[in-house]
């Protein structure tokens, strides 16, 4: 049961705790990491730390790979497409030097972001990744800001 002194981006639970919560290898957290689809936090040992918004993020992961049948890559094809530059507001500027906002094979926290908006933005604490992992619902998301 979560305290309520836990914030839901408290990043609290240990790689193997977060596996045994979401019955799934310790290695498929691993690979979703290395596919760009999370970003765990990360201790000053370089532990990776799991908090209640990541474990819900893995899960709708795991129900669109197991339910709907869509894979890794699909996942990572339909994040590369969110526009982040909406949801930012990125001047043009911003834009012009952004790989995120001329590229889309991958997602824009997976970008190294120089001379713009997201340059000194932690891509763990931006809205873009925060709030846009409801991976099915991007249709809906998209109708609103465009």
């Amino acid at each position: 049961m979560k305290s309520a002194l836990i914030k839901n981006e408290s990043p609290i639970f240990p790689i193997r705790t977060a596996a045994k919560m979401l019955g799934i290898s310790i290695h498929s957290l691993r690979m979703y990491e290395r596919k760009g689809l999370i970003i765990p936090f990360k201790s000053l040992g370089n532990q990776r730390l799991y908090s209640y918004n990541d474990i819900e993020r893995i899960l709708s992961i795991r129900k669109n790979i197991k339910e709907r049948k869509i894979s890794i890559n699909g996942i990572r094809a339909i994040a590369s497409m969110i526009p982040c530059y909406k949801i930012i507001n990125c001047s043009e500027e911003d834009r012009k030097n952004c790989e995120a906002y001329h590229e889309s094979n991958k997602p824009c926290w997976e970008y190294e972001h120089k001379n713009n908006i997201c340059e000194n933005i932690d891509c763990r604490e931006c809205d873009v990744y925060k709030n846009n992992y409801d991976f099915l619902n991007t249709k809906n998301m998209l109708k609103k800001l465009l």
